[in-house]
């Protein structure tokens, strides 16, 4: 499996609901490196996995949706703990919604994956690996 791995950084603020969060129930920012890795069996004709360029571009565009944000006040997460593990989902999910609409073209149709990893600090992460079904 071939693999190209992208990186950019999200700041954003948010609370948690529940005991387990501690302190993190308050009102907190948090800085992440986040880390977007697309992978494929085979290289394109091109002989690459995906254009890098356009990788860290479509990840920047996800990224600007949630940066400086209050993630408190965006209704699509309203009530929902919007933990480390969850926002790799979400990062993950709309790029592979991009990666469908071409805006990573025509070649990233045949990615089988995409993981994403948010690095909250030098010593925790958390990651979330999902599958493409590659089309046309």
């Amino acid at each position: 499996m071939f693999s190209v791995t992208v990186r950019d950084h999200v700041m954003v603020a948010h609370s948690f609901r529940g005991e387990v969060f501690g302190p993190a129930q308050r009102l907190h920012g948090a800085t992440f490196v986040v880390d977007a890795t697309f992978r494929r069996a085979e290289l394109d004709a091109d002989n690459i996995v995906v254009d890098i360029g356009l990788a860290a571009q479509q990840l920047g565009a996800v990224l600007a949706d949630l940066n400086y944000r209050n993630l408190d006040e965006v209704p699509e997460f309203a009530g929902v703990n919007t933990s480390t593990e969850f926002l790799a989902k979400v990062i993950a999910d709309r790029l592979a919604d991009r990666v469908h609409s071409g805006a990573l073209g025509a070649g990233a149709h045949g990615l089988a994956g995409i993981s994403v990893t948010l690095r909250e600090s030098h010593v925790a992460w958390a990651s979330y690996d999902r599958d493409l079904h590659p089309s046309g």
